[in-house]
């Protein structure tokens, strides 16, 4: 209005101003962290998790951490001038309805982005809504790999920062004898296809291999072939609450992991307060981030989430994943001057190495996060002690030399 022309007297002006307070006094204002008054137009976000279901005990958590750090954006200002609203949806733990919500938030709510997915069934039942679209997904867990999309980030893990490292740590032990558990989609297949292909690859020997279905609970069968297998170690690929169900037989049986030690890759804090830190103490887990990782920037997340969600709240690497996505989103949308998800996508890669409570991460050229690899031991506070890390961060490499000779991901050139 400042370069309208003034063509009204002041009678008739006065009424028009009372008009134009009355509005502007019904939209609310955000106020930032430099203290200047900002118009409260948001842009929509997606949070996707599994709220219900067997990964609801994973998933619930890593939403929390999103709208954290959506929430701390806000208060500090938010993003290009906008608040972010964020839109929360169930996945159900069902990859059928993270397809439907991905299609929901993107065509009927008109998010900008979404965060979220936990299993890589969830992820792949996305991937092509987000490629229908030319949308953008940002997913916070480790995976198989062997994937490459322009229309996801990849923050988890790939094999080569997570379970190649474990294998790394498992060798040094002088463990020989593997046996390979998980539950039955890509993601356990698929790190277990790798997994093999190395043991083999360095003279080692994989005794069994066993699948059940997600979210299963009976074990007695597996069991037994472990039993006969007589492995030195277990590599555990199972999610959600068929884990509970796992470390309860296998201690019943007489097998708690101080007798036969379990290498777990979806376990982390939250997992094993829910399950009861007693069921899986002294077992392993390897991950990118440990709650009992001792930096300032890690201490205060963690002070700052238990401070919003309880002061006895455990904090994973998914978690850490999911809030560290959020506050790199909006880097690349201020450093990219836009909401559109292509031009966020070509700034997130260029953003360069950025703080946060796994210290400094930036996303490679192929959308995939460097990553430091640890390996934690369960103790019976439920917190890890951390025994082993990679010697710096690890590079990204969607598909492994050896299970996919020849494949390479080139999404950006340097």
């Amino acid at each position: 209005m400042a370069n309208s022309k003034r063509m009204y007297n002041g009678g008739a002006l006065r009424p028009a101003l009372k008009r134009l307070s009355l509005a502007l006094a019904a939209v609310p204002f955000l106020v930032g962290a430099s203290g200047a008054a900002l118009a409260a137009t948001p842009v929509k976000v997606g949070v996707l998790q599994s709220l219900t279901g067997t990964m609801a005990i994973s998933e619930v958590t890593v939403k929390n951490a999103e709208v954290l750090a959506i929430d701390q954006i806000n208060a500090a200002g938010g993003v290009l001038g906008h608040p972010i609203k964020a839109i929360v949806e169930d996945g159900a733990s069902l990859p059928a309805t993270f397809a439907q919500k991905a299609t929901q938030l993107i065509q009927q709510d008109h998010v900008v982005t979404v965060f979220g997915g936990w299993t890589s069934a969830s992820r792949k039942a996305m991937l092509p809504v987000f490629q229908r679209f030319n949308n953008l997904l940002w997913y916070p867990v480790q995976f198989e790999g062997n994937e490459c999309s322009p229309n996801i980030m990849y923050s988890g893990a790939q094999p080569n920062q997570q379970i190649l490292p474990a294998l790394t740590w498992a060798k040094q032990q002088g463990y020989k004898r593997f046996f390979l558990l998980g539950s039955d989609y890509v993601f356990p297949r698929t790190a277990n296809l790798i997994l093999k292909k190395h043991i083999v690859h360095d003279g080692l020997k994989v005794v069994g291999e066993e699948y059940v279905p997600l979210g299963g609970t009976d074990f007695s069968a597996v069991i037994n072939k472990i039993k006969l297998a007589k492995p030195d170690i277990i590599f555990n690929t199972l999610n959600g609450s068929s884990n509970v169900s796992f470390f309860k037989q296998m201690s019943a049986a007489g097998l708690p992991p101080s007798k036969l030690p379990v290498m777990s890759f979806s376990i982390g804090e939250q997992e094993a307060k829910a399950m009861g830190p007693s069921l899986v103490e002294g077992s392993y887990a390897a991950w990118n981030y440990f709650e009992s990782l001792d930096t300032p920037e890690n201490k205060k997340f963690v002070a700052a989430y238990q401070a919003k969600f309880g002061k006895n709240a455990a904090v994973t690497d998914p978690m850490a994943h999911g809030y560290i996505d959020v506050y790199i989103w909006k880097a690349a949308v201020e450093k990219a001057k836009s909401f559109n998800p292509t031009k966020v996508r070509d700034a997130a890669v260029k953003l360069g190495w950025m703080p946060s409570p796994m210290g400094e991460v930036k996303f490679a050229d192929n959308q995939s996060l460097w990553q430091t690899a640890y390996i934690g031991k369960l103790k019976p506070d439920g917190q890890f002690k951390i025994l082993w890390h990679s010697k710096g961060k690890i590079m990204p490499e969607p598909y492994d030399k050896l299970a996919f000779p020849g494949k390479t991901c080139v999404l950006h050139k340097s």
